[in-house]
């Protein structure tokens, strides 16, 4: 855990977290986008956040994303994020963006990342259910896109001994949580996993043409969307608890 600083917004801060992150980018030469708890830099330094990062292939932290509606008893340790950090990054793969696990039962919220043009959706999760599944195949062919879902792989024995609190996970069985990651095309077909009961990686090569020509026959926020009769109204602007205001001299 740690803030999550660079240049964003205007501001510049540094943390050795975050830049060994943006090193590992620059190393591979790809873009990654991953999963942190960031705690609040600006103004409380104490509100956590359950946040995606994207940074790019040369390093550099180019965005993030703020799950705006904690899951469940998760209200009582994470902040809300605003819609300030609705984000999608563009890139010459693609325009990447998503929203964090249980977010994507949220019907407005994807339709926000849709209307941003997403082509390959980031859908990380804790929920290793065969039922997720189902949920990242429709968000796939409801937003005619790639869909990346990401998860976890988790056994006790990966807890290191001295955590506190270990001693809470004696009763649960040794597999955590089992994995699920898929990746999966813009009309809902499995092209890699679901990875269950192992960590790995998983590959697959994405013809964006696909995104194209899914929409021919369904395009959610193109001939589908009946702006005569369906309007979404999204607020970007940054909620912030103190707003300060200079006289030009």
């Amino acid at each position: 855990m740690g803030e999550v600083l660079g240049e964003l917004g205007g501001r510049t801060w540094s943390c050795p977290v975050t830049d060994r992150l943006g090193d590992a980018a620059r190393e591979a030469d790809a873009y990654l986008a991953i999963g942190v708890i960031e705690r609040d830099s600006q103004f409380s330094r104490g509100t956590l956040y359950c946040t995606i990062l994207y940074f790019g292939p040369d390093g550099k932290l180019l965005g993030k994303h703020r799950k705006t509606m904690p899951t469940g008893a998760e209200r009582l340790i994470w902040g809300a994020g605003d819609g300030s950090t609705l984000t999608v990054i563009k890139t010459e793969y693609g325009v990447i963006g998503g929203l964090i696990c249980w977010e994507n039962y949220m019907p407005l919220a994807r339709v926000s990342v849709y209307g941003k043009g997403v082509e390959i959706y980031i859908a990380p999760t804790a929920d290793s259910r065969e039922r997720w599944q189902s949920t990242l195949r429709h968000i796939a062919m409801e937003g005619r896109c790639f869909v990346l879902g990401c998860n976890q792989y988790v056994i006790k024995s990966m807890y290191p001994q001295d955590l506190e609190g270990i001693e809470d996970l004696a009763e649960l069985p040794e597999e955590l949580c089992r994995g699920g990651s898929v990746i999966i095309s813009p009309l809902g077909e499995v092209m890699e996993g679901p990875l269950y009961d192992k960590e790995g990686i998983l590959h697959s090569e994405l013809d964006l043409a696909q995104v194209v020509r899914s929409r021919y026959d369904f395009d959610a926020l193109g001939h589908y969307s009946r702006p005569d009769i369906f309007q979404l109204h999204v607020d970007e602007r940054p909620k912030l608890p103190v707003n300060y205001h200079y006289e030009s001299s």
